[in-house]
């Protein structure tokens, strides 16, 4: 297990390499049927997010319209004017939704959580198998036309904020993340199936620039229609 984690880090550039930086920003855009479904359809349409390496951390800037941005961290998220004037904070957001299903509109400030606990996962992995309490084990590959993806499932400790407790992860041959499966706990355990694809090297670290989320069916099968979410990267910034 120690040398498929290994494997899968030194693919995306390797753990010292990525060590050397603080921090993560892209612009960032959004689509799919989740926004509107939430009520809050344009909001992240087209924005830039920054994201911590070392710590839980992640930002969106503009979030909504009035030039203003948001904060997230796993006990507090808030919505700050450019001066960084704190406009509304919600404390132990994760809380906030409770009994909330798949088709429970968010306010702005579940907005920010969703949006910033979902893309610091996103822009940290793999890396984060590497972190203190995640724990890892190896599945059954999954077969696909081109040949098996092999897979990990990945259990988080309590002090990160992230989709599920458990996800699975896909990798190809050459150990580039494919695919990462999760329930969305915050939104009634929706499972989803996130594809992930084009690659680009930013710094020596390989990061996917297209991601789609699909609904996955118990099976671990997805039909592409709905589309849930789009997300496209570009202007990858490390440092």
């Amino acid at each position: 297990m120690t040398q498929l984690k290994d494997f899968i880090i030194k693919a995306h550039g390797g753990l010292d390499r990525w060590r050397q930086f603080e921090q993560v920003s892209a612009d960032l855009v959004q689509g799919g049927a989740l926004w509107s479904l939430k009520g809050l359809p344009d909001t992240l349409a087209r924005t830039n997010v920054t994201v911590g390496l070392k710590q839980e951390r992640a930002s969106h800037a503009p979030f909504g319209a009035g030039n203003r941005r948001s904060r997230f961290a796993p006990e507090r998220v808030a919505i700050e004017d450019a001066d960084g004037a704190v406009l509304e904070e919600l404390l132990q957001p994760r809380a906030s939704f409770a009994g909330h299903t798949l088709q429970t509109p968010w306010t702005e400030l579940q907005l920010a959580y969703f949006a910033g606990c979902a893309m610091w996962t996103y822009l940290n992995m793999p890396f984060l198998l590497a972190w203190p309490g995640v724990e890892t084990e190896e599945l059954e590959p999954w077969p696909i036309h081109s040949g098996d993806w092999r897979r990990l499932a990945v259990r988080f400790p309590a002090n990160i904020a992230t989709h599920s407790t458990v996800q699975t992860l896909y990798f190809d041959g050459d150990g580039l993340l494919k695919r990462h499966d999760y329930d969305v706990e915050i939104s009634g355990n929706t499972p989803g199936a996130h594809i992930i694809e084009d690659y680009t090297e930013v710094l020596g670290i390989k990061f996917p620039t297209r991601r789609r989320i699909y609904a996955r069916q118990p099976d671990g099968s997805f039909g592409i229609d709905p589309l849930v979410v789009s997300i496209d990267l570009s202007n990858i910034r490390l440092g």
